[in-house]
């Protein structure tokens, strides 16, 4: 049996861009097997939770590895959405998440959870990375390149942990790994994902980034300004955590 993975997709008026990734979505891990899939929603109003309602039911009826929506009450942020799904799930193998605008492509996804099913005992984490942003591989803003690679280098420098791609959104981790570290996870904003990173690497697991191709998709709610502020500040905090002080 390959090992199971449970896939997050954490939304916050997402209704206007799932809908055609997650029915490919549905389509691609029902030939891999083993896979199940959680919409978490985030906090939304009640009409874009009835949008919602209605995109998620006929496919929940179709497929049966995709799970009953989780339907959060008031909004986490995107790390408290996704910790939200994995906490639901006792028993995959892997736990993971994919943004729900479908620029990380469902086919991408099916190729990073066969490389973690080629690991024989789950260990390294795998965080897809947009290495490749000056190819055709990656389609973005240029404004957008340029403040993740300073923002890369940023976490590098600042925690002191190669990585040249923290935030692209689409992440698997062994679930061994997670419940080590489950309990000093504090920031649920958009750079849960740094905090997750520094946690697997002072617990003593691996990440390994596999360059993905990413394509820009309209229609996010990232304020680049503001949310980069935020970002860096939260790295700030991590930093000083894992000091001690």
């Amino acid at each position: 049996m390959p090992a199971s993975v449970h896939l997050v997709i954490p939304c916050y008026q997402e209704s206007g861009r799932i809908g055609p990734f997650l029915a490919e979505l549905c389509e691609v891990t029902q030939a891999l097997g083993g896979v199940t899939i959680r919409v978490v929603e985030d906090g939304s109003d009640a009409a874009e939770v009835a949008r919602m309602r209605g995109i998620l039911s006929p496919l929940c009826q179709q497929h049966a590895q995709l799970l009953d929506p989780l339907f959060l009450p008031a909004n986490l942020g995107k790390g408290g959405a996704v910790y939200a799904g994995w906490n639901l799930q006792q028993h995959a193998d892997w736990l993971a998440f994919v943004d729900a605008d479908g620029s990380c492509s469902a086919t991408e996804v099916a190729r990073l959870i066969q490389l973690a099913r080629e690991q024989s005992t789950p260990r390294t984490a795998l965080f897809a990375s947009r290495l490749s942003q000056f190819s055709g591989q990656v389609r973005r803003q240029w404004k957008r390149r340029l403040i993740g690679r300073v923002f890369g280098l940023l976490v590098s420098s600042l925690l002191h942990i190669r990585i040249h791609d923290s935030q692209c959104g689409l992440k698997l981790i062994p679930r061994s790994a997670y419940l080590r570290i489950a309990s000093a996870l504090r920031i649920h904003g958009f750079a849960f994902d740094v905090e997750l990173l520094a946690a697997l690497h002072d617990s003593g697991s691996t990440v390994d980034e596999i360059p993905i191709a990413w394509h820009e998709t309209p229609g996010g709610h990232v304020h680049l300004v503001r949310d980069s502020f935020r970002m860096a500040r939260d790295v700030l905090v991590i930093r000083k955590q894992r000091s001690g002080q």
